[in-house]
């Protein structure tokens, strides 16, 4: 329980290990995490976005009604619930990100391709006998393109926030696994006995985190998003 000095810049904890070592250490598990699930929910969007642009109206209406259902529950009440189905753990907290993370970028999907789907070339494509699959990975993949790059990295910061969220809360991780949420949990039970860099560093690095990859999506939005290349 040393405070933070020249030789343990985050300090120690009551076992006597470097709080700056763990910190760094919990941020890449959670990184990892983030990464595995932003990648698995935006593969799931784009999926679901393609067969609700060229599977015909009832596939939209399937799509439509599973977007509305995930988004109509909160977050983490789904994560924690699908963490727990699935049995926690590491195993569990990526599963449950991934299948909670995809309903708004396939929104915004699904509304993109339809908007390709109405354009002239599109008809001509079609009256030519070209086939739907065809279509979808000659035009409607190129086109959201730059959607599904930024929707990937505004997922990472979210689902490391919520990944961090619900282990602190007790429903993610293990204790004995490291990551940002199992320092935080441990450092709430010393922080009356005045061991405040146990929870000031590690919450300080995981806002810092997810401000900097949240900044970096709404850059490459601007980098890649026709309108705002044109302004």
């Amino acid at each position: 329980m040393l405070p933070p000095s020249f030789e343990h810049p985050f300090g120690t904890d009551q076992l006597g290990r470097d709080m700056l070592a763990r910190t760094v250490a919990g941020l890449a598990t959670s990184l990892s995490i983030g990464l595995v699930a932003a990648v698995a929910s935006t593969v799931i969007a784009l999926l679901l976005s393609v067969a609700a642009a060229i599977g015909g109206p009832r596939v939209d209406a399937i799509v439509v009604g599973l977007i509305d259902l995930m988004s109509s529950v909160p977050y983490l009440v789904l994560l924690i619930l699908i963490s727990c189905a699935v049995g926690r753990g590491l195993a569990g907290v990526t599963i449950g990100m991934a299948l909670t993370h995809w309903p708004s970028l396939a929104r915004v999907l699904r509304a993109e391709m339809r908007s390709v789907l109405a354009r002239p070339y599109i008809a001509q494509s079609r009256s030519l006998g070209v086939g739907a699959c065809r279509i979808a990975m000659a035009h409607l993949l190129p086109a959201v393109m730059p959607q599904v790059l930024v929707g990937a990295i505004l997922a990472l910061p979210h689902a490391v926030l919520h990944e961090s969220s619900i282990t602190f809360l007790g429903f993610g991780l293990s204790p004995d696994e490291p990551a940002l949420g199992v320092i935080l949990a441990e450092a709430m039970g010393y922080l009356t006995a005045g061991a405040w860099w146990l929870a000031l560093f590690p919450g300080a690095v995981l806002a810092l985190s997810v401000m900097l990859f949240a900044h970096v999506g709404e850059l490459a939005r601007s980098v890649l998003d026709p309108r705002s290349m044109q302004e």
